[in-house]
């Protein structure tokens, strides 16, 4: 069987290939191991992910998405192309031609065992286990869960603000700043008005 996973330690993706049912994953990049659930395997059927040990799996066709875009790319471009030169036939051909390599490959290809909530497949099953289709609902479950645990770990790892400094500013950065007197200007005092004048005129 082969197992394609992001490790839960260091988050590198990895390739494991398992021949025994009771063999542990192990990274590449840390060696970190993760042991096995006991009740992961019913038989040949798996029932568990063997990475984060969840026990929602979907089956899928091990179809590369990007393929498959590429091929409705290729033939909706090569549809409007040939219909706008007026070639009834090759833009038909197009269509047709790009929908039955899409069939054939979907055909031939295999099914793989997807894991909801770490995205974990799993290639190479004699059985799927009696897991069905993917659901969206449960699709949607995990991403919420996934987001509240992230939003978690940014709102702990966050810097704490101290709310201990009163209004004289006791525990706040500018009662560490060194206070810095400013010498007063001394003015000479007017005895009238036309002095005044000529003390604020600087003459």
């Amino acid at each position: 069987m082969n197992v394609t996973f992001a490790c839960p330690n260091c988050r590198e993706p990895n390739r494991a290939f398992i021949e025994c049912d009771d063999a542990p994953l192990k990274c590449a990049h840390c060696q970190e191991s993760s042991a096995v659930p006991k009740d992961a395997w019913i038989g040949p059927k798996l029932r568990k992910c063997l990475v984060c040990h969840c026990d929602d799996l979907f089956t899928r066709k091990d179809f590369p998405q990007r393929l498959g875009v590429a091929l409705v790319v290729i033939g909706f471009v090569g549809f409007v192309v040939a219909h706008y030169y007026y070639m009834v036939a090759l833009a038909y051909g197009f269509l047709l031609g790009t929908a039955a390599i899409d069939l054939l490959l979907y055909l031939c290809v295999g099914e793989a065992l997807v894991c909801y909530r770490c995205d974990a497949h799993y290639r190479g099953l004699d059985e799927a286990g009696g897991h069905g289709g993917f659901d969206l609902e449960t699709h949607e479950r995990y991403r919420q869960i996934a987001a509240r645990q992230k939003q978690a770990g940014i709102e702990a790892s966050a810097p704490v603000v101290d709310s201990t400094a009163d209004a004289s500013g006791v525990g706040s950065p500018e009662a560490d700043m060194p206070k810095v007197e400013v010498p007063k200007m001394e003015v000479p005092e007017a005895d009238s008005p036309k002095d005044a004048k000529e003390v604020a005129s600087g003459d």
